[in-house]
């Protein structure tokens, strides 16, 4: 569990001043979902520039030039790549034929190890699986709509990616993890939560959004540095709960096939959770849903399994 932030000032009305506080108090909000590690991402003289570092975000001051107009950031909780090895922290610097990108993301992926020998990719010394994604679009070169659906349909597993391009536009592709984007008067504030934003929006003494904006799953959305949004999509395949919703018309055939929990077994594992803890949340009645919610709390998750299993 981690969380994306940032900011878009479209119309260049907040000061550096007042950007740099919002973006502070905005990280910090966001610790709730990840403290192991802090990064931003921006553009200043022609040039992306990534400052992120393994600590909490009460413990890094961000402080961006005068000028920058479009930050992205993120906090993080470790599930795969030690996070005191910087490589391995978001945003996480590509390349393509137009130039330089910063990605990152929120959730977990499993078949980032199955990717890289499928797709051929090259060896990398960042461990997080979150940088496959990275890898995918250097592969097609490009950095479009084409290439993040492609991408997106290759990971499996829970996310939404952030994209930091260089002409100062940010693309979403939303997954199955939340994100909310809340618009002003002349600029835009989003994160990983409406209750974030909430928070963050109640210390800062804002007023009310004039518009709130969550994105559904399968959406991209880019958002330019002038505010103007464009819209793509791509087919989840996370689960076959996905795929009902979009042909409910096979809901009937499946309803008596035996559920198939590989997915779930696998994301558990990325937490540190194994198979026989996970089964036996699974026979005791909880839902998948359920269990996922669970992952986020691994202490609490295997006192509970503990006391199952010794149960049984």
């Amino acid at each position: 569990m981690c969380s994306l932030f940032g900011l878009i000032d479209f119309t260049e009305c907040l000061s550096t001043h007042t950007k740099n506080k919002i973006l502070n108090t905005l990280a910090r909000e966001c610790q709730v979902r990840g403290t192991d590690a802090t990064g931003i991402a921006y553009n200043f003289n022609d040039r992306l520039r990534i400052y992120k570092r393994p600590i909490p975000a009460r413990k890094m001051k961000i402080h961006i030039p005068h000028g920058v107009n479009v930050v992205m950031g993120h906090t993080r909780m470790t599930t795969q790549g030690n996070a005191q090895f910087n490589q391995n922290n978001h945003p996480f610097l590509g390349h393509v034929d137009s130039g330089a990108f910063a990605l990152a993301h929120n959730g977990v992926l499993w078949n980032d190890k199955e990717l890289r020998a499928t797709e051929n990719l090259p060896l990398t010394s960042v461990e997080t699986d979150s940088y496959v994604a990275v890898q995918l679009l250097e592969k097609n070169k490009t950095l479009d709509f084409n290439s993040l659906q492609f991408m997106a349909e290759k990971v499996e597993g829970s996310f939404v990616f952030t994209v930091l391009d260089k002409n100062d536009a940010i693309w979403f592709v939303v997954g199955d993890n939340p994100l909310c984007i809340m618009f002003y008067d002349g600029y835009l504030l989003y994160a990983s939560t409406q209750e974030i934003l909430c928070k963050t929006i109640k210390k800062l003494k804002l007023t009310a959004p004039s518009d709130i904006l969550e994105p559904k799953e399968g959406e991209i959305l880019r958002i330019d540095r002038a505010g103007h949004i464009t819209t793509g999509s791509f087919m989840p395949k996370s689960s076959y709960e996905h795929w009902w919703r979009r042909y409910p018309y096979y809901r009937d055939y499946y309803e008596d096939t035996p559920a198939n929990f590989d997915d779930l077994f696998s994301v558990a594992k990325a937490f540190g959770i194994t198979a026989d803890e996970v089964q036996a949340l699974l026979d005791y009645g909880c839902s998948e849903e359920e269990i996922e919610e669970m992952l986020y709390d691994p202490t609490l998750l295997h006192e509970m399994t503990g006391e199952l299993l010794y149960a049984y």
